[in-house]
């Protein structure tokens, strides 16, 4: 039985490719009838196995990633109108500020800055200085510590520290 079938599924093949260039299709009678032979069903497992076909959907997940469809210099720009501190040490760049002088009592040290605006400040460990909240971490005798948190490209928090150093007689 299973040898007849395997026959007749090979027959049918080589009819079906042989019989692919005809034009006059309307007009002939299919082969198996001619050769008298009953007409052979495909199993339904096989023609479900056919139609199911599987589609891979791609999901983009922007969690922790910047958006690419938005320009580097338009946060650039963001990231430059802010509001006006209540402090004056807080409108500047930790970057644009100078340690001019570095004095100490017996208890603590303290430093006196010049802003790019030419006006002079004295402050002390613990104070907050900068566009990004810096904290004066230390005050040593010829440099001043400041860590701040910032967003980097990515829009993640990361600790930024920077040392200014006291400038000596006729160093610019």
């Amino acid at each position: 039985m299973a040898t007849k079938l395997t026959y007749m599924l090979v027959l049918l093949l080589l009819l079906s490719v042989t019989g692919c260039g005809d034009k006059n299709k309307s007009n002939q009678v299919p082969t198996a009838q001619k050769a008298g032979l009953a007409p052979v069903s495909v199993p339904a497992v096989v023609q479900e196995e056919e139609i199911k076909i599987e589609r891979e959907v791609y999901v983009y997940d922007p969690k922790g990633r910047r958006d690419p469809f938005i320009s580097l210099i338009d946060l650039a720009k963001e990231r430059s109108t802010r509001k006006k501190a209540p402090n004056p040490i807080e409108n500047f760049d930790v970057e644009e500020i100078r340690v001019i002088a570095i004095a100490w009592d017996k208890k603590q040290y303290y430093a006196m800055i010049t802003l790019p605006d030419n006006k002079s400040y004295t402050i002390r460990k613990g104070m907050t200085l900068g566009l990004y909240g810096g904290r004066v971490e230390e005050i040593e005798k010829d440099s001043l510590f400041i860590r701040e948190q910032v967003k980097d490209y990515r829009g993640q928090m990361k600790t930024k520290d920077t040392i200014l150093k006291l400038r000596k007689e006729g160093e610019e």
